[in-house]
């Protein structure tokens, strides 16, 4: 199996990263030859390595092209959608079983901690999705939805440790929380990114402020 004719060398990477997507995730990356990616695909180890230099590689722009973006595409479907209301729109979909590629992401980050050859890559491709979520995160700044004293870059870290960690901690290790409950502390964590002048005053007694509660004791 060479190059498969009439087929561009575009669509013989498309079919690549794909069958890159399925192998990885039924065999895992420590599981999975590089072969049986080929296979998988209907070409060559040659026509592979002409594409992708390494396994590590291979991995990593299979997570680039295909791994699961919630917030981009929320995003993309509503652009003009406030920043707040689609990061707790994304976390809702969180808890869901991952499918391919969504698995992906569990195998890219498995594999970037025992092989630095993979831990290359992936710290290029968090990296940008961590610059990709604080510019977000500053573009809600500027239009008022978070206070504009968080870091965006913090904002952003949190993000995808929740994103990440959900991907780890599937539904079948863990009892999920009910939706609603879920989706409410979602909207009470991101209610808290909003500026301090716009966060509703709750005092602490009901009897009054603070202060006058301080002056009667």
């Amino acid at each position: 199996m060479g190059r498969i004719a009439g087929v561009t060398a575009a669509e013989t990477r498309e079919r690549l990263l794909l069958a890159a997507v399925d192998v990885f995730a039924r065999r895992g990356y420590q599981g999975t030859r590089v072969a049986e990616i080929a296979a998988a695909a209907g070409v060559s180890n040659g026509a592979l390595y002409a594409h992708f230099g390494s396994k590590a590689e291979l991995v990593v722009a299979a997570l680039r092209a295909y791994g699961r973006r919630l917030l981009a595409d929320l995003l993309a479907a509503d652009p003009l959608r406030p920043v707040t209301d689609l990061l707790v729109a994304a976390g809702r979909r969180l808890p869901r079983e991952p499918d391919a590629c969504g698995s992906l992401i569990v195998e890219a980050l498995v594999a970037a901690r025992r092989d630095e050859d993979v831990a290359r890559p992936m710290r290029g491709y968090i990296g940008e999705r961590a610059e990709w979520l604080a510019d977000l995160v500053r573009a809600a700044q500027r239009d008022g939805e978070i206070d504009p004293a968080l870091s965006p870059e913090a904002v952003a870290r949190f993000c995808l440790l929740l994103a990440m960690g959900s991907a780890l901690v599937t539904p079948d290790l863990l009892r999920a929380a009910g939706d609603e409950e879920w989706s409410t502390l979602l909207t009470r964590l991101v209610a808290a990114l909003a500026p301090a002048d716009a966060m509703p005053q709750t005092p602490l007694h009901k009897g009054g402020s603070t202060s006058e509660s301080a002056d009667q004791s």
